[in-house]
This record gives structure tokens, sequence and C-alpha cells, in this order.
């Protein structure tokens, strides 16, 4: 009986976890334009930074800064597309301080640089007259495990 308790515990436990995860990846992808860092969020569901981010690892594969980021990349691939701001412009407007870091990041998980997307981007929107809605689902950011996973399947 007493074993029973303790499991039915432990699951209420674990509902109540990821519960306070999915919070955390909902504010990141509403909040991705502001300056969030792993900190802040464990403080806004009162929990450790170390906590957090084991717990958010486990339940989504990915630490909270690399979620962050790739939300922001997916945002900057999007406003690269349409072509009125710059590359300064677009790292700014997605939440990120540093042009460098940005192009690193965008580089890493696009595998080209944010101008050189742009500049192909406009060239095949041009030549196929593809949709928007088709060139965001074709070219979404995929991290290199992802990429080794779908390979190996």
């Amino acid at each position: 009986m007493w074993y029973t308790v303790k499991v039915a515990d432990k699951a209420e436990q674990r509902l109540r976890d990821l519960k306070l995860l999915r919070r955390v990846r909902d504010r990141i992808d509403r909040d991705y334009a502001q300056p969030l860092d792993v900190e802040a969020l464990a403080r806004g569901v009162n929990v450790s930074a170390g906590h957090l981010s084991r717990e958010f690892r486990a339940a989504f594969g990915e630490s909270p800064y690399s979620y962050l980021m790739t939300r922001r990349i997916e945002r900057a691939m999007a406003l690269l597309r349409r072509g009125d701001l710059s590359v300064t412009e677009v790292c700014f407007a997605v939440g990120c301080s540093s042009l460098g870091t940005f192009s690193t990041r965008f580089s890493e998980l696009v595998g080209m640089s944010p101008s050189a997307y742009r500049r192909l981007t406009a060239e095949q929107s041009q030549a196929e007259g593809l949709p928007g809605c088709v060139v965001k689902t074709v070219t979404r950011p995929i991290r290199n495990r992802e990429a080794t996973r779908g390979g190996a399947a």
C-alpha cells in the first residue's frame, strides 16, 4: 500500500514538473525577443538554474538556451526572407545583443550566413514562386543531432 502511494506521489510530482517546464517553454516562445537567460527563466518558476537546465534537457532534448536560440533563428529566418531589414536589424529584432554571436549561431543552425540565406531565399522565391508557408516549413533550422537522427532512420 505504501509503495503504491509513493509511486502515485512521484507520478503527480512529475506531472507538476512537466507543467512548469511547459510554462518555461511557452515563455521562451512568447518572449524570445526579450533579454532572457536561464537564471531569469528559473526564477519565474521558483527553481534553481541548474535544476531547470537538467529537467528541460531531459524533457525536450535540448537546453533552455539552445531552445531560445533556435526560436530566435527561426524568427530571424522569416525576417530575412521578408527582405526589408538589414542583418543587423534582424539580429536586434530577435533579441540577440551581439551580431557576431547571432551570425555564428545562425550559421551553425542553417548552414550559411544570414546574408547568404537572405540572398538564396530571395532568389529561390522569385525563381520558384513558392508561398511563404512552404518556404518556412522547408527551411526550418535543424540542429546537427536532429539531422544525424533523420539520416540514420
